[in-house]
């Protein structure tokens, strides 16, 4: 499924919830979802800078995708490295190099989340995009 797909298949869930507090609880549900990392991959180079709480994330290149795992702390970052790690894992690096960030507005939460949270998100992204280019080096 390509990540715009899955986007799409976000936002028909989130267009299900007529609130905010719905749609936030839609984010900490997928929270319980939630993976965890080794202890050996969560050090300086994986620490996601920038972000509210604690979080870290990995990524391997595999057969010419991006595979991307994740860990927060916080019940909210669990919820929306859930999310995001879902929409950006296992997609080809040009993808996601050509994704333009502004689209995940459509899910109509991003303003749900505070400055900070927001701040987190950029955070995440960065990383992300970071990954997929050292991912397109390598094929």
């Amino acid at each position: 499924m390509s990540l715009k797909e899955k986007l799409e298949r976000y936002k028909e869930d989130f267009d299900l919830f007529e609130t905010a507090n719905e749609k936030m609880e839609y984010i900490f549900d997928l929270g319980k979802e939630h993976t965890t990392l080794p202890a050996k991959l969560k050090n300086d180079e994986t620490f996601i800078k920038g972000c509210a709480s604690p979080a870290w994330l990995t990524y391997e290149c595999k057969e010419g995708k991006l595979i991307l795992k994740g860990e927060g702390t916080s019940e909210m970052a669990k919820g929306m490295l859930t999310l995001l790690l879902d929409i950006f894992s296992d997609n080809s690096p040009e993808e996601i190099l050509s994704f333009n960030p502004q689209e995940l507005n459509k899910l109509g939460i991003v303003e749900l989340l505070s400055p900070v949270r927001q701040q987190s998100l950029e955070a995440f992204l960065q990383k992300v995009y970071t990954y997929a280019k050292k991912c397109k080096e390598k094929l």
